[in-house]
């Protein structure tokens, strides 16, 4: 199963979009449509989406600016417009395909089947990730683990990660040697990888390597890290965060 968001300020091209795909495109799930690009932000944020159908001529925020404002994208992106004057940077931006207005319904089906099979493929690397990383933990003590990064797959030495910061569906890896690494994982996700290491999450945004504490502040309820960051204690996290160190 595909699923989608549309975003579109004409209201009668957002219910043409939607009425298409569910009359003419099979194991399609609409998340949700959207008339404001900003509002669509928002949810892209705090959901996970397979693709996104995105309008380019829209008021406050146009299409490519929508695309700008994502460090990293976790979705693919077909754009649709009246305009083929904009195929050439659709292309630049990674669209996964471009569908000119009105649509046509094979046309649509099509772009579908590239959404699917970009799913896969996607899965595909995800199943390969996990296999590198099975056959490094087993042949190296310091357990390397691996993450996604612009195409890449890093294999990183947790001694060497400070702390992970969440940003809604992504997070930052920040290390010993002052890299910042942006990934389109939720903070959970790195939570998970480090479970069995000396990691503790001491706030829903912070995730920290506790061999890095340098200070902790008991009246403010804030920590101090060797790299000197300041990141705030949660207090229900308080107790146990101290008794882990």
């Amino acid at each position: 199963m595909v699923s989608v968001i549309i975003i579109d300020d004409e209201l009668s091209a957002l219910k043409s979009m939607q009425w298409e795909i569910t009359n003419f495109c099979e194991d399609v799930t609409i998340l949700g449509t959207f008339s404001n690009a900003l509002e669509a932000k928002k949810f892209l944020n705090e959901n996970t989406v397979d693709c996104v159908f995105l309008d380019i001529e829209m008021p406050q925020m146009d299409g490519f600016q929508f695309l700008d404002s994502f460090k990293n994208r976790s979705f693919s992106v077909v754009i649709t417009t009246a305009y083929d004057q904009y195929a050439i940077k659709a292309i630049k931006e990674k669209a996964l395909d471009y569908l000119l207005k009105p649509i046509d319904s094979d046309d649509l089906k099509s772009c579908i089947e590239k959404i699917t099979q970009f799913k896969e493929e996607q899965s595909v690397h995800e199943r390969l990730e996990k296999t590198l990383e099975n056959m490094i933990q087993k042949n190296n003590p310091s357990k390397k683990i691996s993450v996604s990064c612009d195409g890449k797959i890093l294999f990183l030495n947790p001694d060497e990660i400070v702390y992970c910061e969440s940003d809604g569906n992504y997070c930052s890896i920040f290390l010993e040697n002052k890299e910042k690494i942006f990934i389109s994982q939720k903070l959970k996700f790195m939570e998970e990888k480090l479970q069995d290491l000396y990691f503790f999450r001491i706030h829903n945004s912070y995730l920290i390597n506790l061999n890095k504490v340098k200070e902790f502040h008991k009246s403010d309820d804030f920590v101090v890290l060797t790299n000197n960051v300041k990141l705030p204690v949660s207090r229900h996290k308080k107790s146990t965060f101290l008794n882990q160190l």
